[in-house]
């Protein structure tokens, strides 16, 4: 069951990223995946920190960083038109 759970929370953090990146996303499927890939990569983050996170908040909050950060890097490496 914690599998599905941490789809629902990377959908939700893409979902949210993609909200707060005005211009930064890239439509609701490729976000909802960003979000997907962002808790991983925001995982990754916060232990560099030393920091962990703890019930659905906090891998809320650290899979919405990580798609944060995600989306930036896509849209600093795409060229601009």
């Amino acid at each position: 069951m914690g599998f599905i759970w941490y789809i629902i929370i990377g959908i939700l953090a893409g979902y949210l990223a993609g909200r707060i990146m005005k211009g930064g996303g890239f439509g609701l499927i490729v976000n909802l995946i960003v979000g997907i890939i962002g808790g991983v990569l925001g995982g990754w983050i916060f232990g560099l920190f030393g920091l962990a996170a703890i019930g659905f908040w906090g891998s809320l909050v650290t899979s919405v960083v990580g798609a944060i950060v995600l989306l930036w890097l896509i849209s600093f490496l795409q060229p601009k038109k």
